[in-house]
């Protein structure tokens, strides 16, 4: 089992979906950091990956159609359901992390077509400074007859510069939906089991 390092702070200049309340918004870490060493002297032991968190408010996404919120009025929902990551040592200062995004999609009643989209984004700190932030699209395309499928994102592969003094777990990587006011307000008060 991996090693759990210390759980790391918000930064303090919120990311988009948040506002500035720091601990409270991290979520479960999807995964911990992975004892080993940093450098090629040793390549029995995978090397120590950056933290990886799913914001508490940003795993779910539920989309209305106009200013309903009835379950009819639902175009879609999505739930983050995990985010496998792997490290590698690319060279003696860099380690590269590969992550997957996965998630649950459900089509809603009020869905005009069969391929509904919603933002993600990754963003990569270290301590309360954001280092990159960038958004990907998810896009889920039903087949007739579906309204619930399993998405996967295409690799997303991150470099991490590192020394003796500083390992990857220095970082940290946060992952959640790019969610507009209202729908972050939802989150906080529908949370889907």
């Amino acid at each position: 089992m991996p090693a759990t390092p210390p759980r790391a702070k918000l930064p303090s200049r919120p990311l988009h979906t948040l506002p500035a309340r720091r601990a409270a918004q991290v979520g479960a870490f999807l995964l911990a950091g992975v004892v080993g060493g940093c450098g090629p002297a040793d390549d029995k032991f995978p090397p120590v990956c950056p933290g990886l968190s799913l914001l508490r408010d940003g795993g779910d996404l539920t989309r209305f159609a106009a200013d309903g919120r009835d379950v009819t009025d639902m175009v879609m929902r999505a739930r983050i359901v995990g985010v496998p990551a792997k490290c590698e040592t690319v060279s003696g200062r860099k380690i590269r992390a590969t992550l997957t995004v996965q998630a649950d999609v459900t089509r809603g009643p009020a869905a005009r077509d069969r391929s509904p989209s919603a933002t993600y984004f990754v963003a990569v700190t270290d301590g309360d400074k954001i280092l990159q932030e960038q958004d990907f699209p998810l896009v889920a395309t039903f087949p007739s007859n579906v309204d619930r499928i399993g998405v996967s994102s295409d690799d997303i592969e991150l470099l991490f510069p590192v020394t003796k003094e500083k390992s990857a777990a220095a970082y940290h990587i946060y992952v959640g939906f790019r969610l507009t006011p209202e729908e972050l307000t939802y989150n906080r008060t529908h949370r889907m089991p």
